[in-house]
C-alpha cells in the first residue's frame, strides 16, 4: 500500500447504492478497516479486539470491499464521529458507542434532538425478529421514538412510569405506542406517575392489572432504550419531583446522575434506594439482566452524569454527542468495563 492511498468508509458505494448500514455497523467498519489497511493488524489481532472471530472481520472487510466503501480514507457520515466514537467503545468496554457530531452553540445543551435520530437507526439496527423492546420514560427516549421509521416485528413494553400522568399523550405513553406502530407489534404502556407520595401507593398501583401487565414483560425484555439526568434542576425529571428538602437529602448522598428513578454517585454506586420504593420503575437488577441496554445521553453539562452511569455496569451501549465524548475520554478510566455489567457494590476492594 502506498501514500497516496486513502481508505473511506461510507453508506454509499461508488456508482451504486449500498444496502443502508446502521450507525453501529458503520463505526465498526471504519474502526476495522483503519486497524487492517492503515496500522497494518492482522485479522486475528482485529478480532481479539473487537472480540468477533477472524472469519468476521474478514467477512467485514470482504464486504467493504464490495460494496465500494473503501477507497482508503475513513469516513463516515458527516453527523458520527468514528474516532471518538471507537475510542469511547474501548475505554469503557461497550458494546457499542455512536458519538454524534454537537454544534459548538449546543455543547452544553442537553440531549439535542439529533442523538434521538441516530438512536433510532441504531435500534432499527439492534432489534430483530421477536424481540422485547423496553422504553423508559427521558427526552431523549421520546425524540428517539418519534424518528423510528424502521423495526422488525416485536413487542414494546414501557418501563417506567410517566413524568407527568397528564402529559401522557407527548411522553412516554406515545413513544411506546410509535414504536409498536412502527413494528407492527404489541404495545404494553403503563398509564401511571414515575414518583408517588409514598410506597404504599406505589405497590398498590404496580398490582392494577394494566400496569402489572407490563411489569410481566420486564424478564423478557432483551433489547432496552434508557435516558440519563444529572442531579440538577432541568436535567433531571426525578428531581425536578422532589421537594426542596427530598434534593437536599439525596445530593448529601452524593448523587450524580439518575436513570429512571435510579441514582448514582460518581462511582456508580446506587444511593437514595428508598426513592425506588416510591417509584413505579424497572428495577436496577433487572436492567442489569437485559442483553443491551443502550443509553442515550449528551450535551457538556451531562457527561459528568454519564460516566457516573457508565461505571454502574447497567449499560451496554451509548449514544451521545462530542461535547460529551471529550470529557468522558479525558475522565479516569473506569475500573471494568461496562459490558463486564458488574455491580460497583459487590466489587468492593476487588
Amino acid at each position: 500500500m502506498n501514500s497516496s492511498e486513502e481508505i473511506a468508509v461510507s453508506g454509499m458505494s461508488a456508482g451504486r447504492p449500498a444496502l443502508r448500514m446502521g450507525p453501529a455497523e458503520l463505526v465498526q467498519a471504519a474502526a476495522m478497516a483503519r486497524r487492517f489497511y492503515l496500522e497494518g493488524k492482522s485479522k486475528i489481532q482485529i478480532a481479539e479486539e473487537f472480540g468477533v472471530s477472524r472469519f468476521k472481520v474478514a467477512r467485514v472487510l470482504e464486504t467493504a470491499l464490495e460494496r465500494d466503501l473503501v477507497r482508503i480514507e475513513i469516513r463516515v457520515p458527516a453527523e458520527l464521529d468514528a474516532e471518538r466514537s471507537d475510542a469511547l467503545r474501548a475505554r469503557f468496554g461497550l458494546r457499542h458507542a455512536v458519538v454524534v457530531e454537537s454544534p459548538a452553540e449546543e455543547e452544553e445543551s442537553p440531549d439535542p434532538e439529533s442523538l434521538g435520530e441516530v438512536a433510532a437507526d441504531l435500534l432499527g439496527e439492534l432489534v430483530t425478529e421477536g424481540d422485547v423492546l423496553g422504553l423508559a420514560w427521558g427526552r431523549s427516549t421520546i425524540h428517539m421514538a418519534a424518528a423510528l421509521d424502521k423495526l422488525p416485528p416485536c413487542t414494546v413494553v414501557q418501563l417506567t412510569g410517566v413524568y407527568d400522568a397528564g402529559t401522557a399523550e407527548r411522553g412516554s405513553v406515545e413513544a411506546v405506542r410509535r414504536a409498536a406502530q412502527v413494528a407492527g407489534g404489541e404495545a404494553h404502556p403503563i398509564y401511571a406517575p414515575m414518583l408517588l407520595p409514598d410506597p404504599a401507593t406505589a405497590a398498590a398501583l404496580r398490582n392494577q392489572t394494566g400496569i402489572a401487565r407490563a411489569f410481566e414483560h420486564f424478564d423478557k425484555v432483551t433489547v432496552a432504550a434508557v435516558s440519563i439526568g444529572s442531579w440538577e434542576p432541568g436535567i433531571s425529571t426525578v428531581h425536578d419531583m422532589l421537594s426542596q428538602e427530598e434534593r437536599a437529602h439525596y445530593a448529601s448522598l452524593g448523587v450524580a446522575a439518575e436513570m429512571s428513578a435510579h441514582l448514582f454517585d460518581a462511582e456508580g454506586r446506587r444511593v437514595g434506594r428508598d426513592l425506588g420504593e416510591r417509584c413505579i420503575t424497572v428495577e436496577a437488577d433487572r436492567l442489569r439482566r437485559i442483553p443491551e441496554v443502550v443509553a442515550i445521553a449528551g450535551g457538556g453539562r451531562k457527561a459528568p452524569a454519564i460516566d457516573a452511569v457508565l461505571r454502574s455496569g447497567l449499560v451496554t451501549s451509548l449514544v451521545t454527542d462530542t461535547a460529551a465524548a471529550d470529557q468522558l475520554l479525558a475522565a479516569a478510566p473506569p475500573p471494568r468495563p461496562a459490558l463486564d455489567r458488574a455491580d460497583p457494590d459487590e466489587l468492593g476492594d476487588a
